[in-house]
């Protein structure tokens, strides 16, 4: 007779779940789990070679966390489970704490023969298998008792949801799987919204393959990919025909289309973009809407807004013609440039070298430089208006001065309010002409940073002001650009659409 072939680790594993576990919610409620060729695969990819970690990120409701309790009851009380062991998951706040143990819960009474094994206790959320002396129990950010613990297989869910490089619960965790020969940490999640974020570093040190024992896998559709069409869902989302319900997912990419406060949230948590979950001032649809070259000539009427820094973070100049043109000049201190680049996680460096970027030298902005290349800017352009933040003007106008700008040019200069009474007027025109196509800013990829940064924060009475999306996110530009604009004549009624006050 023909010898049975020998199932791998992974096919056994398989075996164990289509054969102990059942549905406990959804249309196949009560039936046996069949796993899908994806879910398949993962399993190949953890068990059938040396894993430490594996990462697995992909849009919501692709049955993450019935793949995550399937994994979790192997080493419970399957063939995965060593004797006399700890498991955990873990995660930032108790409500999702509780959906993976709530949902393994009820696969253990749905399963006749698991529930003559497993104890469940609904009231510390653990599971247990007293013959093989297993435990498993849920843990949140905020748990008391997340040191000492000493698991050797942990599912970290959601990890995406930690904002920056760090987490305590994660890391004491991990540490303190550092006891066992064969730890394994699995990693189920949408994408962070920030690269500086705790799960992007992960996937990034990930992909680079420096060490063997550490999978991943990433479902995302690619930035520039039509966000809306159906290509882009199914790439992100590996169970889109499955499990989704692709009327709802469909409909939920009409509306994001439609408002462009829904965008980012979609692209984050459908497509699995990183993206920030926040209410941007433009999206990126619009942003590349207006992405046409700038066409400034010799002598053209301009108006501009000048953002001044402090010390050594970014000044911003932006001209912007009545037919929409917009140039935008930046300047930052030449000492320290590498480390500003690290510290902001953008390339101020190659934008230096690629012309985007001016250096002033030394180590602090050098108010003689910019004051010598804005007296340039009169002599090539014909300004009708410079709006400027009050905020280190004291320190620049002398050196206007003493670079040569006449009288005449440096009463142009005046005073633009950073708040809501002056600020709404101006985002409120700078958002009807982004909307309508009517800027050119030629992809300026500093100018495009400091928009994707840029947020904005509303009063009761709905004025609006722009604010910071993220630490170091720089909106310097989005600010100027605000500025410029709201010092330009109401094209409508040929008054200027934010009052401001001369010098």
């Amino acid at each position: 007779m023909p010898r049975k072939k020998k199932l791998s680790r992974s096919e056994r594993n398989v075996k164990w779940i289509e054969s102990f576990c059942y549905v406990p919610e959804g249309k196949n409620v009560g039936k046996q789990f069949r796993l899908t060729p994806q879910q398949k695969q993962w399993l190949s990819d953890i068990y059938d070679s040396p894993t430490r970690t594996f990462i697995l990120s992909m849009g919501r409701k692709n049955g993450k966390t019935a793949f995550s309790s399937v994994l979790l009851l192997l080493h419970l009380c399957g063939p995965e489970a060593k004797l006399n062991s700890q498991l955990y998951s873990d995660a930032q706040s108790l409500e999702q704490a509780a959906v993976l143990f709530r949902y393994a819960s009820q696969i253990v009474r749905m399963s006749p023969r698991l529930s003559q094994f497993v104890e469940v206790r609904d009231s510390v959320k653990e599971l247990r298998c007293p013959e093989l002396g297993t435990i498993y129990k849920s843990l949140s950010a905020d748990a008391k008792t997340k040191y000492g613990l000493s698991p050797i297989f942990v599912v970290h869910d959601e990890l995406g949801q930690v904002k920056g490089p760090n987490s305590d619960l994660f890391s004491s965790i991990e540490t303190g799987m550092a006891a066992h020969e064969e730890p394994l940490s699995i990693i189920i999640s949408t994408q962070a919204p920030n690269d500086g974020d705790l799960l992007s570093i992960l996937i990034d040190d990930a992909m680079t393959g420096a060490d063997h024992e550490i999978k991943v896998r990433v479902y995302s559709a690619p930035k520039g990919m039509d966000p809306f069409c159906e290509q882009a869902i199914e790439l992100a989302n590996p169970h889109y025909h499955v499990f989704m319900n692709r009327k709802e997912v469909r409909k939920q990419a009409s509306e994001a289309q439609r408002m462009p406060s829904a965008e980012s949230s979609f692209r984050n948590l459908i497509l699995n973009q990183r993206v920030e979950a926040r209410d941007p001032f433009v999206t990126e649809a619009i942003w590349k809407l207006n992405g046409a070259e700038p066409q400034l000539s010799y002598g053209q009427k301009v108006w501009a807004g000048l953002d001044l820094s402090s010390v050594n973070d970014l000044t911003a100049l932006v001209l912007v013609s009545d037919d929409g043109d917009v140039v935008p000049i930046f300047w930052l201190p030449e000492d320290g440039l590498v480390e500003k680049s690290k510290k902001d996680r953008v390339p101020y460096d190659l934008w230096a070298k690629q012309g985007f970027l001016n250096t002033t030298p030394g180590r602090a902005i050098d108010y003689d430089f910019v004051a010598a290349q804005l007296v340039d800017v009169f002599q090539q352009y014909d300004v009708q208006a410079v709006a400027f933040d009050r905020w280190n003007m004291k320190f620049l106008k002398p050196a206007l001065s003493e670079a040569g700008m006449p009288e005449v040019d440096l009463e142009k200069f005046a005073p633009f309010g950073q708040g809501f009474a002056s600020m709404s007027p101006a985002l409120r025109e700078l958002e009807t002409r982004l909307l309508k196509g009517k800027l050119k800013h030629g992809g300026h990829p500093i100018l495009e940073m400091c928009a994707h940064n840029a947020t904005v924060l509303s009063d009761p009475a709905g004025n609006r002001k722009f604010i910071k999306g993220k630490t170091t996110g720089r909106i310097d530009g989005m600010v100027a650009l605000a500025m410029a604009i709201g010092v330009m004549p109401d094209i409508s009624t040929g008054s200027i659409t934010q009052g401001f006050v001369a010098l």
